[in-house]
């Protein structure tokens, strides 16, 4: 039987993206399960598609502030989802501080001068991430 892990990325940046997708196709390579992968780059989607839906179930979120709208993507019901599965990745200090309030512990501030080293250290809190969470 397959093993599907499931991915939500809220991110708004093509280019974080692509860079994304890239490593963790390397990493899906390294794993005994492939990656389910949901990609949205505004908030009202979150809304529609994935807070009002009961059945939406993720095994990792990687979670900006800004979506495409000018609006936040804070808005994602991360009581709902597990804290613990939520890593942070807004470029705005005071964007991650909140999401720590809401009780995220990963967060990767986002570096978009220095975007490869930010996307291996994002890699790094999914492998955490993985080694805590029991994949059955």
């Amino acid at each position: 039987m397959l093993l599907i892990k499931k991915i939500l990325i809220l991110e708004d940046n093509y280019k974080v993206l692509s860079k994304l997708l890239e490593k963790l196709g390397q990493l899906e390579d390294r794993q005994p399960f492939e990656f389910s992968m949901t990609i949205i780059n505004d908030s009202e989607q979150v809304e529609n598609l994935i807070n009002s839906n009961p059945r939406a179930k993720f095994d990792i979120i990687l979670l900006d502030r800004d979506c495409k709208m000018n609006k936040s993507f804070h808005v994602l019901e991360i009581e709902h989802f597990g804290a613990e599965k939520v890593i942070g990745i807004s470029s705005v200090p005071q964007f991650n501080k909140q999401l720590r309030e809401r009780g995220v512990k990963q967060i990767v501030e986002k570096d978009l001068i220095h975007i490869d080293k930010f996307v291996d250290q994002v890699i790094r809190e999914i492998e955490k991430t993985i080694s805590k969470i029991a994949w059955a």
